[in-house]
């Protein structure tokens, strides 16, 4: 499939956690995401792949590190 040069890409992610809370809030100055009823969404949009997926890269970084530092928090 060959994307069109005025295609809009999208991912969307869909993530149910007892730390939904705190992952949303790592993600609020990175991402367009809705937090309902303990899950959390993310949906990124953009016009060519090389920037969804720079995007996407920033995202899983900061709920990765969310997700290690709770992992620690958890265990002391």
């Amino acid at each position: 499939m060959k994307i069109q040069k005025n295609e809009t890409l999208s991912l969307s992610l869909i993530i149910e956690s007892s730390n939904v809370k705190s992952l949303s809030a790592s993600l609020s100055t990175e991402a367009n995401f809705s937090l309902t009823n303990g899950i959390l969404t993310i949906n990124e949009n953009a016009n060519s792949f090389v920037d969804l997926r720079a995007r996407w890269n920033t995202i899983m970084r900061g709920l990765i590190a969310s997700e290690q530092v709770l992992e620690i928090v958890e265990e002391v």
